[in-house]
């Protein structure tokens, strides 16, 4: 990755999102009793669709670039966002339920990049050795970090992983469909908006057979809207920012912060015990951003501006 104009405000916004990501578990755990994990994500979808639809009627009156044209339709990218969105809570939420937290969310963190590195070979964006190394480190300092958690008490069973799996392959796909529309010219912000809006009414159902009552309350209100604010809305107008300047495969890996935050909260807010083993894994993972974050001497793609896009776009 080449530190060119805008690069640097590009990674720190994929940090800063990976910090908002990593905030969920405490908001949860912070928030009223009986929650139930499907209601707590698509509430958080659909209040997060709606603030970043706001956020969409405040730049109405600005001119809209012309989008160019590609391999597969504008709206068809816009509804796998969508829908890739969607199916990444459900997954994510049956993954842990049936294998357990430490299981679940090693799957799925170490799955998302190596799927982005994949699909993002669609954009024309090629693995440097740097960012396959990197990636490597991050994702075993996320095995050692959830491992020394201890948190796991969940029998592993094929459905289990393969959803974590699923989750871990949805977050690849609205990463790079967001990627491709902003080098096709679209606005980062009418692509997430457009994403969640999707996601929001594929999950409708869920409230409607799940009533979320206790969201009625104060302290479950306060977190849906810190979770459909912040660590939806906001979190993924930074993402959109950091993938507007940032190749796909390198935002996904540098969002393998989010586990650092959520554990440094948990330890600070919830008074959780740091394990010899978690405090490793955290600075493995920490170890594996900074690589992540090193300039390539070679121009590489990375932090090539969303108007030049490779010829083979899809």
């Amino acid at each position: 990755m080449n530190v060119r104009p805008g690069a640097l405000s590009a990674l720190l916004a994929a940090l800063l999102a990976a910090a908002l990501f990593g905030t969920t578990g405490t908001a949860q755990a912070l928030g009223p009793d009986g929650t139930d994990p499907a209601s707590v994500g698509a509430l958080r979808i659909a209040v997060g669709a709606s603030v970043l639809a706001l956020a969409v009627v405040g730049r109405s009156r600005r001119a809209v670039r012309p989008i160019r044209a590609g391999r597969l339709p504008t709206w068809t990218l816009v509804l796998v966002g969508g829908l890739c969105v969607a199916s990444y809570q459900a997954c994510f939420f049956l993954g842990v339920s049936r294998t357990g937290v430490a299981v679940g969310t090693v799957v799925a963190l170490g799955v998302a990049p190596l799927a982005t590195g994949l699909l993002a070979m669609l954009l024309g964006e090629r693995p440097d050795p740097v960012w396959t190394g990197a990636t490597a480190v991050a994702v075993v300092g996320v095995v050692l970090l959830v491992m020394g958690s201890g948190s796991s008490t969940t029998s592993v069973d094929l459905l289990g992983v393969a959803a974590a799996v699923g989750a871990g392959v949805s977050y690849a796909g609205y990463t790079v469909a967001a990627r491709s529309l902003l080098l096709r010219g679209a606005d980062g912000v009418r692509v997430m908006a457009g994403f969640f809006a999707t996601g929001a009414l594929v999950l409708l159902p869920v409230l409607l057979l799940h009533p979320p009552a206790w969201a009625l309350t104060v302290r479950g209100a306060a977190m849906v809207l810190w979770l459909g604010v912040m660590t939806t809305a906001v979190a993924y107008l930074l993402f959109q920012h950091a993938l507007s300047g940032l190749s796909a495969r390198t935002v996904s890996t540098l969002t393998l912060g989010e586990p650092v935050t959520a554990t440094v909260l948990g330890v600070v807010v919830l008074s959780e015990r740091l394990s010899t083993l978690t405090a490793l894994g955290v600075v493995v993972v920490v170890v594996g951003l900074l690589l992540t974050g090193l300039p390539r001497r070679s121009p590489a793609p990375d932090a090539a501006p969303v108007t030049a896009a490779p010829a083979d776009l899809p």
